[in-house]
């Protein structure tokens, strides 16, 4: 099991500014994941934080992660995106350190902050790594990062007020990292045939209840439009992966392999799959697209290519730059009170 003694910090300040900046640091909020077999059972506890689900459901989402021997790339990822990011503010501006902190695992959010707290950070932007919003993608998020701060309050920490950038499923940079990645996949596939490809999108599916209550979808569908714009084609679509839940509860459809069997009968003839809903390849994208999809897409002899997240491309990371950037702008000058009392109004 890796060993989290202490949250990490990628790159300290190293220059000052005359005119003191509205914030401190900047504070990447993401899923976690296991980083071996023990870890695995305890990862998926804090996941279902009380859920009620069914134990076989449970032993087999564990046995996902037993495939991969409970290591989940997601952190790794993670940490690749903060380290690029922290060096980027550090030599172009503005200094920030970079904290990671995650819902599910190392390094907890509570941790984190209190990290934070001890190295004299009060106000930090906050970077919630979903570029399309939903309950269970953002303000699930906000709301545990809140709970964290209560926490350490009560344990007599000093408190790190965050300030959250606004939305960018479609900033140039992550556009254009998406379709690079894409790209690339393409690329390999023409080696198996001379048909143009469908580009597969696929995203987390949840209920339609709180699809209905927010803009994923249509943010995702935005996302995915401007993607393929980029690669000349519009022959795209949209499908969902990652279905949990009760089977009765309706849920954001078509399912990625319904969808494969399904176009692979109407002529589908070849398929380049990518997780515009992921920022990290994690599990679930390991699983459901290189395991259940790649099986699907074999039996029925469909020519397929899994594009990679967007992870820590060079334009990803200029997408984050742009995002801590603006709003260190966009605050310059304004009390700290004012910071703190906006950051429930940020997106």
């Amino acid at each position: 099991m890796r060993q989290w003694p202490r949250p990490i910090v990628y790159h300290q300040r190293v220059t000052e500014s005359v005119q003191q900046p509205p914030f401190d640091a900047v504070l990447l909020v993401s899923f976690g994941g296991p980083q071996g077999v023990e870890d695995i059972r305890p990862f998926l506890a804090n996941v279902l934080r009380g859920r009620r689900v069914p134990p076989a459901r449970l032993e087999e989402v564990a046995h996902h992660y037993e495939l991969f021997d409970g290591v989940s790339p997601i952190t790794e990822l993670t940490e690749r995106q903060a380290a690029a990011l922290g060096a980027r503010l550090a030599s172009e501006g503005p200094a920030l350190p970079v904290y990671v902190g995650m819902r599910n695992w190392h390094p907890f959010l509570a941790d984190t902050l209190r990290k934070m707290a001890d190295d004299g950070v009060r106000r930090t932007v906050g970077v919630i790594l979903a570029a399309q919003r939903s309950y269970s993608s953002c303000e699930q998020y906000r709301r545990n990062v809140d709970a964290a701060r209560y926490e350490n309050r009560q344990a007599g920490f000093a408190d790190v007020r965050v300030t959250y950038v606004p939305d960018w499923h479609v900033a140039e940079g992550f556009l254009a990292a998406c379709a690079a990645r894409i790209a690339e996949a393409r690329d390999a596939l023409a080696s198996e045939t001379d048909r143009p490809p469908r580009i597969v999108f696929t995203a987390h599916s949840i209920p339609t209840r709180m699809a209905d209550g927010s803009r994923y979808v249509t943010q995702l569908r935005e996302s995915a439009r401007a993607v393929a714009s980029r690669l000349g084609t519009d022959d795209w679509e949209l499908v969902f992966q990652s279905r949990s839940g009760r089977p009765t509860d309706p849920w954001l459809e078509p399912d990625i392999c319904d969808y494969l069997r399904t176009e692979r009968e109407r002529g589908l003839e070849a398929v380049v799959i990518h997780p515009i809903g992921f920022v990290a390849d994690h599990i679930e994208v390991l699983y459901d697209l290189d395991r259940e999809a790649a099986e699907v897409c074999q039996e029925v002899g469909l020519p397929m290519r899994r594009a990679a997240a967007v992870n820590d491309h060079p334009r990803f990371i200029d997408t984050l730059v742009e995002l801590v950037r603006g709003t260190v702008t966009r605050y310059r000058g304004c009390p700290l009170p004012l910071v703190a009392e906006t950051q429930q109004l940020e997106g």
